[in-house]
C-alpha cells in the first residue's frame, strides 16, 4: 500500500483500540509508525541492498522492539503496536505480499498471493478503490472527532510528521519510487496524498514558530533581566 492508506488504516484502529481501551492516542506518533516498516527502502536505495518487505516487516521483530514500550505505557502501547504491525498484517499481507513475517525464525516469505489468493499490485485498480475508501473513512472520523484540530496545534510531538513528509509523501507524489510524479500516474491518490501532505506540514511548522518564538522570548526576558541587573 502507499502511505496514505498505511496511515488511514492506522489512525482508524489506533481510535477503535483506545476507545475500547479508554485510552488517549498521540496521532502523529501512530501515523509515522504505520509507515515505519518502510525505512527499508531507504536502506535499499542508499546502499543498494533488496531487503524490502523483509526484517521491518516482521511482526516477531515489531514485538521484540515494543517489549520496552509495553512495559513502560502497558495497555496505552497497543493502539501503537497495532498501528505498526498493520503495515504488514492489514495492508501489504493483501497488497503485494512477499512479506517475511516470521523473520529471524524463518526467512519465507508470506502474504495472501503466497497462500493462494489473488495477486493485488500497489498500483492496481483493487488497491486504489481501497486506499481512497480508507482514506475517506479517515478523514470522515479525523473531521467528526475533532482529532483534525491536532495538527493546527503547537506540539513537540508533532515534529515526528517531519520523517512522513520527507521520506513518504513528499517522494511519492513527486514521483519516487516510480519514473512519473504520482500526480501524473493516480492523481485521485496524490490528492489524498497532498491532503495529509498539507496537514502535516502545517503541524510541522508551527510547531516549529512555536519553539523558536518561545526560545526568542525566553532569551529577551533573560536579556531584559541582565539589563536590570547592571542598571543596579
Amino acid at each position: 500500500m502507499f502511505a496514505v492508506g498505511h496511515m488511514s488504516i492506522a489512525y482508524l484502529l489506533g481510535k477503535v483500540s483506545s476507545k475500547a481501551l479508554h485510552t488517549k492516542i498521540n496521532i502523529p506518533v501512530l501515523l509515522v509508525l504505520s509507515i515505519l516498516p518502510d525505512i527499508d527502502i531507504l536502506f535499499d536505495l542508499v546502499a543498494g541492498t533488496s531487503i524490502h518487505r523483509g526484517p521491518t516487516h516482521s511482526i516477531i521483530v515489531a514485538f521484540l522492539v515494543f517489549i520496552p514500550v509495553f512495559i513502560y505505557l502497558g495497555k496505552r502501547a497497543i493502539p501503537y503496536f497495532l498501528a505498526l504491525i498493520s503495515h504488514s498484517l492489514l495492508a501489504d499481507f493483501f497488497i503485494g505480499g512477499d512479506l517475511q513475517l516470521l523473520w529471524p525464525l524463518s526467512g519465507n516469505v508470506f502474504g495472501f498471493h503466497e497462500l493462494g489468493g489473488y495477486y493485488v499490485s500497489i498500483l492496481s485498480s483493487i488497491n486504489m478503490v481501497t486506499e481512497m475508501l480508507l482514506f475517506v473513512a479517515a478523514i470522515m472520523v479525523l473531521y467528526k472527532s475533532g482529532d483534525w484540530k491536532v495538527f493546527f496545534k503547537a506540539d513537540k510531538t508533532s515534529l515526528v510528521l517531519i520523517i512522513p513528509i520527507v521520506t513518504v509523501l513528499l517522494p511519492s507524489t513527486i514521483g519516487y519510487p516510480f519514473s512519473e510524479s504520482l500526480l501524473l500516474r493516480e492523481p485521485t491518490l496524490a490528492i489524498a496524498h497532498l491532503v495529509y501532505l498539507a496537514l502535516f506540514t502545517v503541524a510541522t511548522l508551527k510547531t516549529l514558530y512555536w519553539i523558536y518564538t518561545q526560545r526568542f522570548s525566553s532569551a529577551a526576558t533573560q536579556q531584559r533581566s541582565v539589563q536590570r541587573q547592571n542598571y543596579k
